[in-house]
């Protein structure tokens, strides 16, 4: 699988980002950090959304849910953060990366309701974002083959994923944490970023915008 169309996600653990660096670089998508749980905002997300996007780059924004707090509510949470979509935006994402305390039924049962209600919203398909590790939790919960209908933005930071069921590949995959896996430093960003591959070419790529 070719893996050359290259993007990072960030929140406000990169600080200000240099965006026309960024897209200088090779890099030709971003997932920005919006919301998280019923109430809290990224404090760098709008300067991120908005910095992205002038410097020519595709974007997304993702939210990161937590089981233990209704989840209509943080889909409106995110939706009326990030607002209507364009022509340059991915599709939102839902990042799901722990139960919060919750079972796995629960979370499972959570995770379709929000993204039910983000789907709605935002009139997309929304995307998943999990870890392997994670998600051994939850790939054996009656109702979770309804999910390989939907992109998955994988996070594995080894030389080849093992993609969990129930997909059978990766849309996104966050292959290193600006560390691991080859990770490299980013011109326009100071420190350590994540860094990601789109499987698919720059038209597939634009084609989900």
């Amino acid at each position: 699988m070719s893996t050359s169309i290259r993007g990072i996600d960030v929140s406000h653990f990169q600080g200000t980002v240099n965006w026309p660096s960024v897209a200088g670089s090779k890099v030709a998508f971003c997932f920005v950090k919006a919301t998280e749980g019923t109430s809290y905002v990224d404090p760098c997300f709008q300067q991120n959304w908005a910095g992205s996007a002038a410097a020519g780059l595709l974007r997304g924004a993702y939210h990161f849910g937590h089981a233990s707090s209704d989840p209509v509510t943080q889909a409106q949470h995110f939706f009326a953060t990030v607002g209507a979509l364009g022509t340059q935006d991915l599709p939102p994402v839902l990042d799901l990366e722990t139960l919060d305390g919750q079972s796995p039924a629960d979370t499972l049962q959570w995770a379709l309701t929000f993204l039910a209600e983000a789907d709605a919203l935002f009139g997309r398909q929304t995307i998943v974002y999990t870890d392997t590790g994670f998600w051994q939790s939850l790939e054996n919960v009656p109702g979770c083959q309804v999910l390989a209908q939907r992109p998955l933005w994988l996070a594995a930071y080894s030389a080849q994923p093992k993609v969990p069921p129930p997909w059978q590949a990766w849309t996104f995959w966050q292959y290193n944490d600006g560390t691991s896996n080859g990770g490299t430093a980013v011109p326009g960003v100071s420190g350590e970023v994540d860094q990601d591959w789109f499987a698919g070419t720059l038209s597939d790529l634009a084609a989900l915008s």
